[in-house]
């Protein structure tokens, strides 16, 4: 069973998206809730296997977390609660794919609506995130 730990929580978010378009990625970023079974779905069935074959540059924010301290992409110190908070991330998982100026570069995906396809919509997204970060 993969943990939570599998995807990270970042110190910077402006550092963490400028490492992923160095490599040419969006920053993939999760809210999550302990407890939110969705969460895990998404994060043991997707994003976690994903990180780990090298194929996206993913992370997680507690939406509960007003502890850690969070670099925002503007550099200001946050939370991941206040920042999941200012995105208006209201649901968990909500996945968003985020270029280096901190710009989404893709529709959201908000929570698990129809699960057989939920790796198609994934996909969907990480390639329009793709197309716009390589435009700019």
């Amino acid at each position: 069973m993969v943990t939570a730990a599998a995807l990270p929580t970042p110190a910077s978010l402006r550092g963490a998206a400028l490492a992923a378009a160095a490599r040419g990625e969006p920053l993939v970023v999760m809210t999550t809730l302990k407890g939110c079974v969705y969460c895990e779905l998404v994060r043991n069935n997707y994003l976690a296997p994903m990180r780990r074959e090298g194929l996206v540059v993913a992370v997680q924010l507690d939406v509960q977390d007003r502890q850690s301290n969070l670099q925002s992409f503007e550099g200001d110190t946050t939370t991941p609660a206040d920042q999941a908070r200012a995105w208006k991330a209201r649901f968990t998982p909500t996945v968003m794919f985020f270029g280096p100026d901190g710009q989404e570069l893709a529709e959201r995906l908000v929570g698990v609506a129809v699960l057989d396809f939920y790796g198609e919509y994934l996909e969907a997204r990480l390639t329009e995130a793709r197309r716009k970060l390589k435009k700019r």
